[in-house]
């Protein structure tokens, strides 16, 4: 490996430096999605909300998800995938103190939205940022420690809940300076949020956002530091080639493609090129609904269910709150282990065979863990009172679940939408497919707290575990292989 920056030979190094960075929001992303797992309880006698209110408290970020994704996609297509991040690495330091001293259910909501911003920005630009500046050999590799960081900060956010109110004695316990134990969960984000934001200060802009900004000189500089001065050069010329053909900007509009019918060609040869434009009719472009299409599946399988209410679905089973929160960091850990499986195999076997088998491995363990709560009484309290082999069944078809969908559904699909798209739609192609991705997690994560309430745990991962069955016909006969292909390839 190169680890200097050569201007014959560029720099391997230093691209893994960038992206490594450019992780941190990953981690962060996860962070953020995983504290609010220990407070739930704190939420709840703070504000003094029931089911419904709680879990619109908890889902509240995901609306600001949804939002992020979708205003950071166009917005970085304006002003560089860099500027978003930074601005992002703010709204994360705004969003853990806010939360933490919140006074009220709308205040928390308020915040815990402008964190939601900040999330749904990271996740779509992390991705995209470190796509365009990654060799295609090894690409696959460096977006699936988005994955990687994603789950480590999950996993961080619960060893620092359990630890903290292991320390106090519980989550709404009084801890330092006066304050409950939630809320400093909440402002231990701040650390990893402020060193996020001084290390963006150093990385470059994305090359391929440079060119489609006419800043080809600037866009060269940063290709020959990343490549070296021949294969810089040469692939300024790819992107270049890559973008629209009258150099527009990229723009929502460039998701519309005009298709003439076959039979009008065959039926009509003699038409002139504005006749037959004419005659041409508009849609979305093909590689926009299969982006849609894994951005809702990756959510409908239930997976933000495990991670944002592991706790209360886990206490609901029997466990205690202590036992409840050390399963998280049991099911952090073998996510963080999934990851790194991905991170060899991805650029070796390829994304869709990963996510075929993710599928039907997920649909079977959570048809398991459904089957290991059904027919379990309920106590006065309202909780399952699980036998022990149904407590060991539902425990480790969970903990397979969440490592068949690391180890497939959740790096595969951020690598997949951060390379998928072509140079001119890939800002606006990631901004829908986020915006789509947050809203089915938002709708999902909402539910699930009415469908505790109701229908109860073994029908709700019934219906995880039909997404899961429908997601593998939807890889088999839908989702195209990127491995090992340059962006300027894509479509």
């Amino acid at each position: 490996m190169n680890n200097s920056v050569s201007s014959e030979q560029g720099s391997t190094g230093f691209i893994i430096f960038i992206s490594v960075i450019a992780t941190i929001g990953g981690f962060l992303f996860g962070y953020d999605s995983g504290v609010i797992n220990g407070t739930v309880k704190g939420l709840q006698i703070a504000f003094e909300s029931e089911s419904a209110g709680t879990g619109f408290s908890v889902s509240s970020m995901l609306l600001g998800c949804a939002a992020g994704a979708l205003f950071a996609g166009r917005l970085a297509d304006r002003y560089g995938r860099k500027a978003l991040l930074i601005v992002a690495a703010v709204l994360f330091i705004i969003s853990a103190w806010g939360s933490g001293v919140a006074g009220s259910t709308g205040e928390f909501v308020f915040y815990r939205i402008l964190g939601g911003l900040a999330v749904g920005a990271a996740s779509v630009m992390a991705p995209a940022y470190i796509s365009e500046v990654a060799l295609a050999r090894y690409r696959g590799m460096l977006t699936s420690v988005q994955q990687i960081a994603i789950i480590t900060g999950l996993t961080a956010s619960f060893c620092s809940n359990y630890f903290l109110a292991e320390s106090a004695g519980g989550s709404t316990v009084e801890f330092w300076l006066g304050y409950e134990t939630w809320r400093w969960m909440f402002w231990v984000e701040l650390v990893p949020a402020s060193i996020f934001f001084l290390a963006l200060l150093v990385i470059p802009e994305s090359p391929r956002f440079l060119v489609a900004s006419g800043k080809n000189e600037k866009a060269r500089e940063v290709l020959v530091r990343l490549y070296g001065s021949v294969d810089g050069t040469a692939k300024l010329t790819e992107i270049a080639d890559s973008m629209a053909s009258d150099q527009h900007r990229p723009r929502f509009r460039d998701l519309i493609e005009k298709v003439i019918p076959v039979k009008t060609l065959l039926s009509e040869p003699a038409l002139s090129p504005e006749a037959i434009q004419a005659k041409a009719s508009s849609r979305l472009r093909p590689v926009l609904w299969i982006g849609l299409g894994l951005a809702i599946l990756q959510q409908f399988v239930g997976i933000n269910v495990v991670f944002y209410y592991g706790a209360v679905l886990w206490e609901a089973a029997g466990f205690s709150e202590s036992q409840a929160l050390l399963v998280n960091v049991l099911s952090g850990s073998i996510s963080i282990a999934a990851c790194f499986i991905t991170f060899f195999l991805v650029d070796k076997i390829g994304r869709k065979p990963l996510l075929w088998f993710g599928s039907a491995g997920m649909a079977i363990s959570l048809a398991v863990v459904a089957y290991a709560f059904s027919g379990a009484p309920v106590d006065a309290a309202g909780n399952l009172q699980l036998s022990d082999d149904a407590g060991i069944m539902a425990l480790f078809g969970a903990n397979i679940y969440v490592f068949l969908f690391n180890l497939s559904w959740g790096p595969v699909v951020w690598i997949m939408l951060g390379e998928m798209f072509p140079n001119q739609i890939r800002g606006s192609g990631l901004a829908i497919a986020g915006l789509a991705q947050w809203l089915a997690n938002f709708l999902i994560t909402w539910s699930f707290p009415v469908m505790l309430a109701g229908i109860g745990l073994s029908a709700a991962y019934s219906i995880y575990a039909f997404f899961a069955a429908l997601s593998v016909f939807f890889v088999i006969f839908m989702v195209k292989e990127t491995k090992g292909k340059e962006l300027e390839e894509m479509e």
